[in-house]
Parts: structure tokens; C-alpha cells; sequence
């Protein structure tokens, strides 16, 4: 089985991590959280032809769409991951409150209280954001602000976003 170059998979991340995100947009807001894997989409055609209709050649990465993920226990969900050789990397994608840093600065130390102070902040603000890493140590991280319809939402990118969920995908990969 030909396999395509990491470097390729590597410049190929943060188109992927944007079809992810896409994907998940057009299911609207209020999505469970989700995992996908991320294939060289060579490797996939290799293995499976009859996908060749609906994958694009010429995308190195194919993400694959996995089962939700619980969000109230995100970091045990992930620790029971484990990927196949043939996974290249692995995105997720969770609804996140955003604050401004200065109210981020007063949250407690708690998580659950955290999370709960956050949601009733009235600065607070929804956003949809995607974290990917590659098993060769890339990764990648987009986030969307939730709007009023009809207002357009830019993209952010940024791999600053999520360090920690970053590093907890990277150790899905851990041997």
C-alpha cells in the first residue's frame, strides 16, 4: 500500500480541520461533541476502491466521522482511544463557552464550577471549535463565534486555542 508523505499530510491539516469544521456547520449549532479520524485518503483508496466516487484524490487527508463523544467526561472518553496504524491523525469537535480573558482570569479552580460560572457569564459567547493532530505531531485548531442569523462568523485559526485538548489528542497516539 502506497502511502502519501507525511510533509503532504502535514500541509494537508488545516484544510482537513476546515472540512471538519464545514461538516459540522451544516448540521447547524447544538451538535454532541465528535471525533473523526483522519486518513491519507491514498492510503484509503488503496484499501477501499469502491469509495473512489465519493472521495476526493486530490485532498490528502479524508476525515472520517466517528460516534459522539460524551462532553461531561471528555478527558476519560478520550483516554479509552486508540487508533489504528492507518489513522494519520484525528480531529474533534466541541461547542466551548469563550470569555474575555480578564473574566477567564477569575474563574475557580474547579472545572464544574468553572464551567458553570462560565455559561452564566454575560459576556460569554458561543463558539463551535475543531482540534486536530496528526500522529507524526502536527496539529491545527479552528474556532467559529457563535452569531445572530443572518451575521456572517469568520473562522479563527490558531493551534494557542486548545493546548490541552491538543495534547489529549496527541496521546491517542501514544504507543
Amino acid at each position: 500500500m502506497s502511502q502519501t508523505p507525511e510533509h503532504d499530510l502535514t500541509a494537508a491539516l488545516p484544510t482537513a480541520t476546515r472540512e471538519v469544521e464545514e461538516f459540522v456547520a451544516a448540521a447547524g449549532w447544538d451538535q454532541p461533541t465528535q471525533v473523526f479520524a483522519l486518513v491519507s485518503t491514498q492510503s484509503l483508496l488503496a484499501a477501499e476502491p469502491g469509495l473512489a466516487d465519493q472521495l476526493d484524490p486530490a485532498s490528502p487527508l479524508t476525515p472520517i466521522a466517528q460516534e459522539s463523544l460524551p462532553a461531561e467526561d471528555l478527558a476519560e472518553a478520550l483516554g479509552h482511544i486508540e487508533w489504528p496504524e492507518q489513522v494519520a491523525g484525528c480531529a474533534l469537535v466541541q461547542e466551548i463557552v469563550v470569555l474575555p480573558p480578564e473574566a477567564e482570569a477569575g474563574l475557580p479552580s474547579d472545572a464544574a464550577e468553572a464551567s458553570k460560572v462560565a455559561a452564566e457569564h454575560p459576556e460569554r459567547r458561543e463558539a463551535r471549535l475543531v482540534a486536530s493532530v496528526l500522529r507524526n505531531g502536527a496539529e491545527f485548531c479552528v474556532m467559529r463565534l457563535r452569531v445572530e442569523d443572518g451575521e456572517e462568523s469568520e473562522l479563527l485559526a490558531d493551534t494557542s486555542l486548545a493546548p490541552n485538548l491538543l495534547a489529549a489528542l496527541h496521546a491517542t497516539f501514544a504507543e
